[in-house]
């Protein structure tokens, strides 16, 4: 796959007869099949669709009619997300051999607009994790330096689009696994507004938190798919009846005169980090924006409320894998000893120990002082970020407090990974959408910087993203 083609030029040469759907699917998977050995993006080929698909592009452009939007475009889908007649396993033995009868509406929507899926992209166990490293199938390398991860939970899908593997894909976000992963890889990832996008056909981690969003080499790629995403769907009472503005049209709009609020950034943030954002604040400056700071005092307890929220959902929607209606089943002489023998083979050590948490966290006598003081913190949170954005457009931070690191870091020092979440997990307790760009590099391995932005105000986030990539590349 040639990595330099965007969204509208695919689009355009298979309009213009350059090239064709089918060779562009057939290049994709050829891609794969020659480098995904030594990265581990893909859990999932999805050949036969990918050409019925793309054979069906290419007969709209023979009769001269006019294409879908993302028409002929190879993306990879987080195997999270439900796939019709392809196999979905969310990282997971206990779902390795499941096969869904029906698609995710975000699949669905995507394949609509005309996207060719190629294939399922590797991710942490039902999304818990920030490696990929916590994945049933192996550990997906990051193909910027394969001796590190590339994030997670949808590392996969990251790793895919920075290799060249795919031009797009879909990946989740419950508290950074969209922009954590695009940071660490040197790619766009975009989270949408709680809402925005349907995650009907999502394998659900914590429900008042999951998003499923895009993963692009640009922003202009993120608009795109997110226009083919957005949109009110009958089947996911959670999302939103708020109207689709025109994101790809937004791009071009101007940011002089835009107030961007800078927050404290707090201890632990490596200085090669530092110092790639701050130089992206002064670009900003320079373009015309208004740079001053602003207070997120409850930021910092971020981290504490989700693990105790997530968790607490996550030991209530993972209930259902018990091997009575689909997935492993293994055999015992009783059914409760099935079931404690069929999760026990079935769910990994991240997916134990965060079941174990909410557990806990919701048993009785510990419900007010942790689930409920939680869900109080998350509201005064919201309140923080809203009384912010009285006073600026945008709020900038890192997207992660470090670079890349090496692989099986993660299992030596799992709350040492959980605190580097630390600048994405609030966008997710709030509900706002945020955005993940490249900024430069820190000793060779990509950093990223994060747009925050008021409810439904993506367009806006992606048009600050749009043109600081024109700053970035001057």
């Amino acid at each position: 796959m040639t990595p330099s083609l965007t969204v509208e030029q695919i689009r355009t040469r298979i309009a213009e007869r350059q090239t064709t759907a089918t060779v562009l699917a057939t290049r994709s998977l050829a891609a794969i099949d020659a480098g995904d050995g030594a990265l581990n993006c893909f859990l999932t080929r999805s050949r036969e669709r990918a050409f019925e698909q793309a054979a069906r592009i290419d007969a709209i452009a023979d009769r001269g009619d006019p294409l879908p939007p993302l028409a002929g475009v190879p993306v990879g889908i987080k195997d999270v997300l439900s796939t019709r007649g392809v196999r979905t396993t969310c990282g997971s033995r206990i779902l390795s051999n499941y096969v869904p009868a029906y698609d995710a509406t975000a699949v669905a929507r995507l394949e609509n607009a005309g996207a060719v899926m190629v294939g399922k992209t590797n991710c942490d166990e039902f999304a818990m994790g920030s490696s990929t490293e916590n994945s049933a199938f192996g550990p997906t390398r990051n193909p910027r330096d394969p001796s590190r991860v590339p994030g997670g939970s949808s590392g996969g899908s990251a790793a895919a689009v920075a290799a060249g593997l795919c031009t797009a894909a879909l990946g989740t976000d419950t508290g950074g696994s969209i922009r954590q992963p695009a940071a660490f890889c040197g790619i766009v990832g975009l989270l949408p507004t709680y809402g925005r996008v349907s995650r009907y056909g999502l394998a659900a981690f914590a429900s008042s938190l999951d998003h499923v969003g895009p993963l692009t080499v640009s922003c202009r790629d993120a608009a795109h798919l997110l226009q083919a995403l957005a949109g009110a769907d009958p089947l996911d009472a959670t999302c939103s009846l708020q109207p689709v503005p025109d994101y790809v049209a937004a791009l071009e709009g101007p940011i002089r005169g835009l107030r961007i609020g800078v927050p404290d950034f707090g201890k632990g943030l490596q200085p090669g980090v530092a110092a790639a954002v701050e130089h992206a604040i002064d670009r900003l400056r320079g373009a015309g924006c208004v740079v001053s700071r602003v207070s997120l005092p409850l930021n910092d307890a971020g981290i504490a409320v989700y693990y105790v929220l997530a968790t607490a959902e996550a030991s209530s929607n993972l209930a259902r894998y018990d091997g009575v209606r689909y997935g492993l089943r293994k055999p015992a002489a009783t059914l409760p000893e099935m079931i404690r023998q069929t999760r026990n083979a079935g769910f990994g050590a991240e997916v134990k120990r965060r079941v174990l948490l909410g557990t806990y966290v919701l048993s009785a006598g510990y419900y007010d002082a942790y689930y409920r003081k939680a869900q109080q913190v998350r509201a005064l949170l919201a309140r923080g970020f809203a009384q912010a954005f009285a006073e600026v457009d945008v709020i900038l931070t890192p997207t992660t407090p470090t670079t890349a690191f090496a692989l099986g870091q993660e299992s030596s020092s799992p709350v040492e990974r959980y605190l580097a979440d630390v600048y994405t997990v609030p966008a997710d307790l709030a509900g706002i959408p945020a955005l993940s760009v490249p900024c430069g590099q820190s000793e060779g391995l990509p950093v990223g910087v994060q747009f925050v932005g008021r409810p439904f105000d993506e367009a806006l986030l992606l048009r600050l993203g749009h043109h600081f990539e024109r700053l970035n590349a001057a």
